[in-house]
């Protein structure tokens, strides 16, 4: 059978109900790195074939609320990977179906570690970025690495 799915990428939508709300009915933020977490479990994961342990999460950058009644759309890629480690990139789009206006609320790097069965870090199968857009999500995440390293010295 032929591959219908992109391993490398993933796309998750989700209603944003009131559980997850304030008082002025818009999405906590926590909630929204809940969710975050696990778009980029199941994004890494499914590239892996294995499990997978969130290392860190980069950066999330909340540029608008996210109101109770919107769908939200979670689009994950694996943007690099190392040794054992993996970079996921999520981009997060909220729309008010009902007056069909669609936003970029949110974005989130997480960096993942590939597990064995032992929870000790295992090899994760090299990324070959090809079209312009992996290619350039590549090269940033190359230097959000790098950034990291001389933030830690």
């Amino acid at each position: 059978m032929e591959d219908v799915f992109d391993i490398k990428s993933l796309t998750m939508s989700m209603l944003m109900t009131p559980e997850v709300a304030n008082f002025r009915g818009r999405v906590h933020g926590g909630d929204l790195l809940k969710i975050l977490d696990q778009v980029a479990y199941s994004c890494a994961s499914r590239y892996c074939g294995k499990y997978v342990v969130t290392l860190s999460v980069d950066r999330v950058t909340f540029k608008y609320p996210i109101e109770v009644g919107n769908l939200v759309t979670f689009l994950a890629s694996v943007n690099y990977t190392g040794n054992s480690s993996l970079e996921v990139g999520i981009k997060v789009i909220a729309e008010d179906i009902h007056k069909r206006v669609v936003t970029h609320t949110n974005s989130a790097y997480f960096t993942m570690v590939c597990v064995d069965e032992n929870g000790k870090p295992t090899k994760v199968p090299s990324i070959e970025p090809k079209t312009k857009s992996e290619i350039k999500r590549y090269q940033a995440a190359i230097k959000r690495k790098e950034a990291r390293a001389k933030e830690k010295q």
